[in-house]
């Protein structure tokens, strides 16, 4: 009986260590410079909200998807975003289609751009944390730091945010 105690002491143990490890940031994804924002697990499986296109001199195809916290706060008006809602940017070069001239698709993927809600964490840029990402790694800081500024100027009446959701 002893035994089987000590091994159930043995793998609660090892389990708390396990998931303090992943409580603690011991998370291995590059994280942006400034805020620290990381690529979220699974974004590209998240729901779209809106679709764009970037006219020159971007020239990008781009779409706006969403955790559920953000497809909740569009569906129900919710502004502010509530703390936890995620927004992921993913872009790609416009190009023409080789099956249907009139028509575009994707080409090479140019970045992705990450929006984290978190009022206290990020108090000092109203509340948003953000990342861009190329080929899966964070842009330098000093691409970076335009980020709030533009969002700032621009939608600060919108709770910082661009995107509508798309009908």
């Amino acid at each position: 009986m002893k035994r089987i105690h000590l091994i159930l002491l043995a793998l609660a143990t090892g389990l708390t260590a396990i998931l303090t490890g992943i409580a603690i940031g011991h998370d291995k994804r590059p994280a942006a410079p400034i805020y620290g924002v990381k690529l979220p697990d699974g974004y590209r499986n998240w729901p779209v909200i809106a679709p764009a296109q970037e006219a020159a001199p971007l020239n990008e195809l781009r779409v706006v998807v969403g955790n559920p916290k953000a497809m909740r706060a569009y569906r129900d008006n919710i502004r502010p975003f509530p703390d936890g809602t995620v927004l992921v940017k993913l872009a790609w070069k416009h190009t023409q289609s080789p099956d249907f001239a009139p028509a575009s698709i994707p080409g090479a993927a140019t970045t992705v751009q990450v929006m984290v809600k978190d009022s206290k964490r990020y108090a000092a840029t109203g509340g948003w944390g953000y990342g861009r990402f190329i080929d899966g790694q964070p842009v330098d800081e000093a691409q970076h730091r335009t980020c709030h500024a533009c969002h700032a100027a621009r939608v600060k009446d919108r709770d910082y945010v661009f995107t509508r959701y798309a009908p």
